[in-house]
């Protein structure tokens, strides 16, 4: 009998994992409460960067005391940057806008769609900032790196947002990536 899957964070997680090393670069599209931006500053290390991006400045500001609270270094951003520091760099912005503040090629991309847990409800990724910012991540991606986005459908607008990253992923070209 085969199980369900129930703990999309920590597989999420772990396949990521699977390609990132100390000193590597990666990026989380939605920072929300900080936790897959830990795990990713965890994994890269101090002589690794984070990008962290969200919407909403009660997640950026969860997100860097998060951080500080386990030793990261962490540096808010409100303009974009030639090069990232080591550590967390923090931007308050629209995943959409990624390449506005990275023309580095990152290892790890992640992507929790919704609302943040304990934020505004209504302030929600949109199926079409959704779609650039997945665009953006495909071609700055670097080879062997991976992409994992969990959608969460059960807000309003949510399940169109599901169905546009799916189609996003149905229609990439299948001698660049290989997508489950």
């Amino acid at each position: 009998m085969s199980q369900p899957l129930t703990h999309l964070v920590n597989w999420s997680h772990q396949l990521l994992c699977e390609v990132l090393s100390p000193g590597d670069y990666a990026v989380d599209l939605t920072s929300g409460n900080g936790y897959d931006t830990l795990m990713l500053a965890r994994r890269v290390g101090p002589s690794g960067r984070v990008l962290a991006i969200d919407l909403q400045a009660q997640a950026i500001e969860t997100s860097t005391e998060r951080l500080k609270q386990q030793g990261i270094v962490t540096t808010l951003l409100d303009k974009p940057v030639s090069t990232l520091q080591c550590g967390v760099s923090l931007v308050l912005s629209d995943h959409a806008k990624l390449a506005m503040w990275s023309t580095l090629r990152p290892r790890a991309i992640i992507a929790n769609l919704g609302y943040c847990p304990g934020g505004q409800k209504d302030l929600v990724t949109k199926p079409e900032s959704t779609l650039e910012a997945l665009k953006v991540s495909c071609d700055l991606l670097a080879p062997g790196g991976r992409i994992v986005v969990v959608v969460y459908p059960g807000h309003p607008g949510g399940q169109s947002e599901a169905d546009t990253v799916d189609q996003f992923f149905a229609g990439l070209d299948g001698r660049q990536f290989e997508v489950l």
